[in-house]
Order: structure tokens, then C-alpha cells, then sequence
């Protein structure tokens, strides 16, 4: 608790756990998840100390259970479509909340359906007869005691799910149901009695907590590729399969390069997310202290860099939990792998808290807005700095060959630049495109459609870099030189991969030359070969323990056959010798043959 008694999301110890997870329980989804991870954090940050006073601690003593409804049946990552509306009343000083279409019915918030008996709701606020945007409101829904909704409320659970089966995501409708005013959060915005209105320093601060859950979401990344990864990798050192030679014991699958090539990028991008996760969790912290003494100069990059990072590696992991599932084999697809739960546990990070494409079409806005700034003479700060550099290097076409064999790929922080060169080229090229379209078209939104796809490559380019940066820059932290050569072999594995993935950029840029990218490649696999007698260290370093795991295939002493069998005979089908259907089906069918 600080100094003066309140609390602050500094001394809040049961936000989401050590690991950052919004997991009651390590790894799995619960229905207090959105309680602690979402509703107690957003009282900590966007209530006034009064409000914290009268909410806080039922919050924290479980009288009220809350569940954050921003999401809609008809719209979610578009947050000023939200239809759902709070019309402020003078005469009784209340507001009103009414979901006034089917669509604007409230759809998807974790623990709505059955757990929670408050939520805070995203609505349109009107007043005076003007709309104000969207504002967050503390909603009573079910009778404290009772848990019989409130009149005017109608809730319940959206039904069977992709996963998630454990949380009970639900959906609200509100009818003509009153709130008192103080029911608003107005740390940042107010009304007053009489229903005037007095505007935040910036609309963005009502965003809070969504940018606080994505930054979250990056270090989630990290950990369930990590734990994918730990799987898939022991599991490989344990199976045996086919020869190298004829004659010799089958080798472990660890050991085909074509195996390696499946999970040691994916290992160093692990790796690369779990700093990733921690420098955006420090970034946040630490401009979130700024906010909070009026600064907000570095909210617009902290709004960017947690939009595009949360698409970046969220999507990277959610499809390197499936390349490492396939990479088990047959025995990946059993659930006794552990890896379909992460999967369909991990996977709705892609839609949720801003849809993927979207996020990097967000920070594709502040990637034009800096270069724009950097066109008219002004400097940019923080990750977009490279764009100062645009202005300078308006170079001819052979100084961009001679510039190429600057580039030396065992190297990390060589590899780093040429990793800025492409983001900043690609930056460029959206930039050009979106001015021709404009030129074009009067429409800023067409044109601005019509180029959204060199947009999202501009931020994937951007996020890429920035990932590349704070893994080398991770490098020089580390005092163990053994450990920071194995961590440099992964950091170098971890770039020369992705420009292999992505080298027509940089050889339609002029950064590297073929002759360089066939030396990428070559070097790619000489690394696969240096990184595979650490490998298995490498994800027993995670430090996952076999229970958070919950796999078999991934178990910690490596005793996997025995243990399959004996899950498999856990199996309900096994409860009896001669299953029911045997007599209700089988054996009918059989007397009529």
C-alpha cells in the first residue's frame, strides 16, 4: 500500500501473478480472471481516490465480482462504433443505460455470464444533448446476496466456445437501467450535477486498460511459445525415428536438421519475446508514472508500440505453438501432449483486446504521422528515431550497393541496422503509396484503405526491428560469457531467420546482395548444428515446472512412453471393459447381419 494509505497498481500484489498471466490458476483460464486482471486494475487506474475508497476493497474481498464489457455482438476492435448508450439525467443525477439494438448488446466479457455481480461498461456518454465519446461506468447486474439480476439487466453465458470452456463469457443487455453519477470513473473526465461536462487531458486515457492487457498479452506470447516450445523440444530428444545410416540405432529426431529448422527459431523468437515482454511491461510501468504526473508526451508510442507488439507476437506465437504441435508427430495432435490446450487457451489473444490487422494498422498511423513529421524537418524520438534518418539518405541507386556489403550477419548489432534500413524503407514506400493514393482520390479513408496492406508490412517491419533491437541490446546486460555466447548464437539465429523468411525486402531495398543472402542462409544452418547441444538446457531454462506444463510428451525426466500409457487408460472409454454402446448398438446390428 503507498504512503498515503491508497492503493496504486505499483503495491497491487494480486494483479496478474509473478509470470504476468491473468491466470487464477499458471496457464489456465478461470472465471475471476477478467476480476483481477481487468476490473481491479482499471478502479486502480482511471478511479478518483473516492471512488476507490467505495469500491476497492468490497472489489479486492470478492463482494464484488466484476468483468469488463467493452465488446459488442456487432462491433469490437472499432471502439467508436460501440452502440451501447449512457444518457446523463440531471433532474435525479443518474445516467441512463440502455443497449438499444441487438447489436449493441454486450457480447464476450470473461466471468459475465455467471460469476459477476458488477461490470464496468464502455458507452457512449451523452449529455446536455451532445455525445461525449466513449466512458467507462461501474454497472451493478446481479442483487448482492441473491445473484438474481437487477431489473433492466438481462444476462447470461454465450454458449460453447473454440476453448476457454473453464470461463464463462457472457453477454448484457441494458434497458433504461439507472446508475448514480459518482458511478462513472472520473479520474480523467467529469460530469457534473448539473451535467456539464469536463473533458480529459487526452481521449486516450480512457483507453488504460486495454493498452495495460496488451502489454500483458507480450509477455503471455513469450510464455506459451516458450512452454510449446519446452514440449516439442524434449519430446524430440526423447523419440527415435528412422535412420541416418543404415545399420545404425535410430537417432533422435532432435538431431535431422529439418527438426532443428522447425524449432530453434522458434526457441530464439521465445527468447527474443521474454524481453520483449519485460521491456514493454517496464515501458508501461514507467510512462504510466509520467501520466499520472500530467506528462503525455509518450503516451502516442506507448499506444503504437503495445498495439503492434501485441499483434506481432501474438500472432507469431500462435502459429509457433502449431509448427511446434506438428513437429511432434501424430502423438502432438493427443491432448496428453499439452499442446492443443495452449494452443486453443492462446489463440483468442489474436482477436481480443484489438484484432491483429487491425492493431498494426494503429500503429501504422503513428509510423506516417512520425514519417510525415521527419518530411517537414522536425526530429522523432524513442523505437521510430531510424526515420530521422530518411532525410539524410536519399542516396543513388549504386550508393545503396555499396552499402549492402556494410552488412555483417554475425553481427547482431550489424544485423540490427539492416533490419532499421528495411523498416524504415518500407515505412517509406506506405508513405509514398498512401500520398499517390491521396493525390488520386479526395477520400483520406479510401485512400488510406487502399493502401492497408504495404501499411500492416510497414508495422510488421517496424515491430520485427524493434524486437531484433532489445534482444541485442539484452545482450550486453549479461555478465556470464558463457551464457551471453549462447545467448548471442540464439540472438543471431533469431535475425539471420528472419531475414531469410523476409529477403526480398531486403534485397529489393538494396540492403544485402545475393551473394549475402545465400551467406544467411549457410549461416542459418551452421547454427542450427552449434545451438543443438544447449537446446534441451536452453528450454529446461524456462523453468516450467511438469504441473504448469500438463504435458507428457514434455515431462521434465524425459519418461514418456510409460506415462502415455498410462493417461490413455485413464481415458472415461476405459471405465468399463465393454462400453455401453456394445449392447445399445453394436450388438443389435450384429443379430440382424
Amino acid at each position: 500500500m503507498a504512503a498515503s494509505g491508497r492503493w496504486s497498481q505499483d503495491n497491487w500484489h494480486l494483479r496478474p501473478n509473478r509470470n504476468g498471466t491473468c491466470f487464477v490458476h499458471r496457464g489456465r483460464p478461470e472465471p475471476l480472471d477478467l476480476h483481477l486482471g481487468m476490473f481491479l486494475p482499471t478502479l486502480l487506474t482511471q478511479a478518483t481516490p473516492e471512488q476507490q475508497d467505495r469500491f476497492f476493497m468490497p472489489a479486492w474481498n470478492l463482494e464484488i465480482i466484476g468483468t469488463y464489457a467493452q465488446t459488442e455482438m456487432g462491433h469490437g476492435t472499432h471502439l467508436r462504433g460501440l452502440e451501447t448508450t449512457a444518457t446523463y439525467d440531471p433532474a435525479t443525477q443518474e445516467f441512463i443505460l440502455n443497449s438499444p439494438t441487438v447489436t449493441s448488446i454486450k457480447w464476450w466479457p470473461g466471468g459475465l455470464g455467471k460469476t459477476s455481480n458488477h461490470a464496468i461498461v464502455l458507452a457512449q456518454l451523452y449529455t446536455q444533448g451532445q455525445c461525449k465519446g466513449l466512458h467507462a461506468f461501474i454497472v451493478p447486474i446481479r442483487q448482492l446476496g441473491t445473484h438474481e439480476p437487477l431489473p433492466g439487466i438481462t444476462v447470461g453465458d454465450i454458449g460453447p466456445k473454440f476453448g476457454y470452456d473453464e470461463m464463462d463469457n457472457g453477454y448484457l443487455k441494458m434497458d433504461n437501467f439507472r446508475i448514480p453519477r459518482e458511478n462513472m470513473l472520473m479520474k480523467y473526465a467529469q460530469v457534473e450535477p448539473d451535467g456539464t461536462y469536463v473533458k480529459p487531458l487526452s481521449d486516450k486515457l480512457t483507453y488504460g486498460t486495454m493498452v495495460f492487457i496488451r502489454s500483458l498479452i507480450v509477455g503471455d506470447s513469450a510464455r506459451s511459445l516458450s512452454r510449446a516450445c519446452t514440449i516439442a523440444i524434449r519430446y524430440s530428444a526423447v523419440r527415435h525415428q528412422s535412420e541416418l545410416k543404415p545399420g545404425e540405432p535410430e537417432p533422435q529426431i532432435l538431431d535431422y536438421q529439418t527438426q532443428q529448422y522447425k524449432l530453434f527459431p522458434l526457441l530464439a523468437t521465445a527468447y527474443a519475446f521474454q524481453f520483449v515482454g519485460a521491456y514493454i511491461k517496464d515501458t508501461y510501468q514507467r510512462i504510466s508514472g509520467d501520466i499520472n504526473e500530467g506528462d503525455l508526451s509518450e503516451l502516442p508510442e506507448l499506444h503504437a508500440l503495445t498495439a503492434g507488439l501485441k499483434a506481432f507476437t501474438s500472432w507469431t506465437a500462435n502459429a509457433g505453438i502449431e509448427e511446434c504441435r506438428m513437429a511432434c508427430g501424430g502423438h502432438g495432435y493427443s491432448r496428453c501432449s499439452g499442446i492443443p490446450d495452449i494452443y486453443v487457451t492462446f489463440t483468442p489473444s489474436c482477436t481480443y483486446e484489438g484484432e491483429n490487422t487491425v492493431m498494426m494498422l494503429q500503429t501504422a498511423r503513428f509510423l506516417i504521422k512520425s514519417y510525415t513529421q521527419v518530411s517537414s524537418g522536425q526530429r522523432v524520438t524513442g523505437m521510430v528515431s531510424y526515420l530521422n534518418d530518411l532525410s539524410r539518405q536519399r542516396i543513388q541507386p549504386q550508393h545503396v550497393a555499396a552499402r549492402a556489403v556494410t552488412v555483417r550477419i554475425n553481427d547482431p548489432v550489424s544485423l540490427v541496422d539492416a533490419y532499421k534500413a528495411r523498416a524504415a524503407r518500407l515505412v517509406e514506400a506506405a508513405a509514398k503509396n498512401l500520398q499517390a493514393e491521396l493525390n488520386h482520390r479526395k477520400s483520406k479513408e479510401d485512400a488510406w484503405n487502399r493502401t492497408s496492406v504495404d501499411l500492416v508490412r510497414a508495422s510488421e517491419a517496424h515491430c520485427h526491428y524493434v524486437v531484433g533491437k532489445l534482444f541485442t541490446a539484452k545482450l550486453s546486460e549479461m555478465s556470464n560469457a558463457a551464457v551471453r555466447a549462447v545467448m548471442t548464437e540464439l540472438c543471431l539465429l533469431y535475425m539471420l531467420y528472419g531475414i531469410s523468411k523476409n529477403s526480398g525486402d531486403f534485397l529489393q531495398a538494396g540492403i544485402l546482395t545475393d551473394a549475402q543472402i545465400t551467406q544467411v542462409n549457410q549461416r542459418l544452418k551452421e547454427l542450427l548444428a552449434v545451438i543443438r547441444p544447449n537446446a534441451v538446457a536452453l528450454v529446461d531454462a524456462f523453468d516450467f515446472h511438469d504441473v504448469h506444463l500438463g504435458s507428457v510428451l514434455g515431462r521434465y525426466d524425459g519418461n514418456v512412453y510409460e506415462n502415455m500409457f498410462e493417461w490413455a487408460k485413464k481415458s472415461p472409454l476405459n471405465k468399463t471393459e465393454v462400453h455401453q454402446s456394445f449392447h445399445k448398438h453394436l450388438k443389435p446390428m450384429q443379430a440382424k447381419l
